[in-house]
């Protein structure tokens, strides 16, 4: 059985960490920036804590059957409170489920809509499509998105 856990992200394995985000199949996925070393590291990661103490947002690192697998998030970007998966390419079997926990993070912390952007190298997902209320094209970063507005259910 798949044992998915959550925990801050400072408290995960950071050379762990530094290989999932630097590797070609996950930053093919990400937006454009410079591979991963210690010190940019440590930077992000204290940017994903002011992150989470934030009204609103909620930063996790995500472990597999107590593997490092990625991280995950909902925070404040755009105008909008967006959903982030980041997940080692052997863990994308969990990524549902994180949505959906994520979801109810959502609904706990009070938001009607999130957003989530996915880069324009990913396929379109059914599912989210027909839970959208509006799926439009977005552009940040200079790179453009399928971007899926979804309706929080109500906890």
């Amino acid at each position: 059985m798949t044992k998915i856990e959550y925990t801050n992200l400072q408290d995960l394995d950071r050379g762990e960490l530094l290989s999932i985000l630097n590797r070609d199949k996950i930053r093919e996925h990400l937006v454009t920036h410079n591979q991963f070393n210690d010190q940019s590291l440590a930077e992000w990661i204290s940017s994903k804590v002011s992150v989470d103490s934030t009204d609103g947002c909620k930063v996790r690192g995500v472990r597999v059957n107590g593997a490092v697998a990625g991280w995950c998030g909902i925070q404040f970007e755009n105008e909008s409170y967006e959903l982030a998966i980041v997940l080692n390419e052997a863990y994308w079997g969990v990524g549902v489920a994180v949505f959906k926990d994520m979801m109810v993070w959502a609904s706990g912390l009070g938001h009607s809509h999130v957003v989530l952007h996915l880069f324009n190298t990913r396929p379109e997902y059914k599912f989210l499509k027909k839970m959208a209320s509006r799926v439009f094209e977005s552009t940040m970063f200079g790179q453009k998105y399928t971007s899926y507005e979804l309706k929080v259910p109500s906890a």
